[in-house]
């Protein structure tokens, strides 16, 4: 092997952003790196049949940029040179939130990006064309993941191409598919014990639409996020600038309140908003594309950390140890937040000569971390609504009321305002909030509250 890396070959399966940024996590690491994605890759920023949600909004939250700039390093600037639209958070984007219309707007410095799901996928891609020792495969169907005889180890992977069978041994292989299946196949061939998972039936429904941006758009904002007074009503919506001068909007509900796909339904649905902001704006935009239509039943969370017997040389990330409400727009963020920890914890394996023995069972448990805070603020969203399906917790409550009484701190203390910004935008971890003087403030908050009550143990609740 060459001197520094940990083995001839590694196995990325999918091209997503999960599966490219691994490949960028794993190039310094092995000698040739393999992405083997079923879709054929498309030369621009389009569409993909492995990616149905393309369509849809999504972010990268300043947690997840700030990954993806470790891993590649200067990627924030490829993203303007292909025009994506640099965002103040903050400042730019105003937050419609029930009580607090709009929140006020403060630059504290950070940039985000508003761009399309296949224009970031496009500049990923590029940036990983550029290793060397990385080979992108598509039209690449893998079937299994092979494991060495006594199942201690994968070694590879069988896949078609062209119709045709073919086996690649491998050091390493990383599952970033979407739903971790061939990982999980794999275990219960082996042996049947399967990870703990928790899940959530949120049953979302969203459709969404690319407008071309008026001559009046407004001036003073660039995108809008309209939140839903929940319960009462789930209906959620967002306007996202993205390149070529246009706006993605997506709206949202829950359960038997999802919106149409057609376009007059569309605009019915965006003047039905909490605020008419969205519905405003789009008075004399024009629709540039049909109204798409997707959906989540289910979010699942699997924690491999505890399982015994997992194979070694095997790491399933991204959407296959975890699937958010894409709502919130998590889901990409972490999965670079992972694809960064995964590259870290390869240069200790390095630097400390210990091979690729510890890395697995050292991801699983690093990355049970990095999902705490992302999934304990979105589930605690998500339960407000009683017809969502999944344990509540029995400090519900306490997380809801510690959640609006930082909001109400944050309007009037632009501190409290950039560490709330902080946590969601996965910059900083959901344990901040436990500052003993941020609690006593928040306490003194909550027992203004109407119906308040004092709270049991408020310094270890999370909003």
């Amino acid at each position: 092997m060459v001197r520094g890396t940990l083995g001839e070959h590694a196995v990325v399966i999918g091209a997503g952003v999960a599966g490219l940024a691994s490949a960028g996590a794993l190039r310094d690491r092995f000698e040739r790196v393999t992405v083997l994605e079923l879709d054929a890759f498309p030369p621009t920023a389009a569409h993909r049949n492995g990616t149905p949600q393309d369509r849809h909004t999504h972010g990268v939250l300043c947690g997840g940029l700030q990954a993806l700039e470790e891993v590649f390093p200067g990627f924030a600037g490829d993203l303007e040179r292909a025009g994506a639209v640099p965002l103040r958070v903050g400042y730019d984007l105003r937050y419609e939130r029930p009580g607090f219309d709009s929140f006020p707007k403060r630059d504290f410095g950070w940039l985000a990006y508003g761009m399309s799901r296949p224009m970031i996928e496009r500049v990923l891609r590029a940036r990983v064309e550029q290793c060397a020792n990385v080979t992108l495969r598509g039209r690449s169907r893998v079937r299994e993941i092979v494991a060495t005889p006594d199942g201690a180890a994968a070694n590879g992977v069988a896949f078609e191409q062209d119709g045709r069978g073919q086996t690649l041994a491998a050091d390493l292989v990383v599952e970033a598919t979407g739903r971790g299946d061939l990982t999980v196949a794999l275990l219960e061939a082996l042996h049947g014990a399967l990870p703990h998972e928790t899940s959530l039936g949120v049953d979302l429904g969203y459709s969404t639409a690319v407008f071309e941006m008026p001559d009046d758009a407004p001036c003073d904002w660039k995108g809008v996020l309209c939140f839903p007074k929940a319960p009462q009503s789930s209906r959620f919506g967002i306007l996202w600038p993205i390149e070529g001068h246009c706006w993605t909007v997506s709206l949202a509900g829950r359960f038997d309140d999802k919106p149409p796909g057609d376009p007059d339904g569309f605009m019915a649905f965006a003047r039905s908003l909490r605020t008419p902001t969205i519905a405003d704006a789009l008075e004399s935009a024009k629709f540039v594309s049909p109204v798409s239509r997707f959906g989540t039943r289910t979010c699942v969370r699997r924690d491999f950390s505890n399982l015994a017997g997992f194979p070694q040389g095997l790491i399933p990330l991204g959407d296959a140890i975890c699937r958010f409400n894409p709502t919130y727009g998590q889901g990409m963020s972490v999965a670079a937040q992972e694809a960064r920890l995964l590259r870290r914890l390869l240069d200790g394996a390095v630097a400390g000569s210990r091979g690729l023995a510890g890395v697995a069972p050292a991801f699983f448990v690093q990355a049970q971390t990095l999902l705490d805070a992302p999934w304990s603020m979105t589930t605690a969203l998500d339960l407000a609504y009683p017809q969502t399906e999944g344990d509540r917790p029995a400090d519900l409550e306490q997380r809801r009321r510690f959640g609006l009484a930082l909001l109400q701190l944050a309007v009037s203390d632009p501190a409290v305002h950039k560490l709330t910004l902080a946590v969601q935008h996965l910059l900083e971890p959901q344990s901040v909030y436990g500052e003993p003087a941020l609690v006593e403030r928040v306490r003194a908050v909550i027992q203004k509250m109407p119906g308040a009550t004092e709270t049991r143990a408020l310094s270890s609740t999370r909003a």
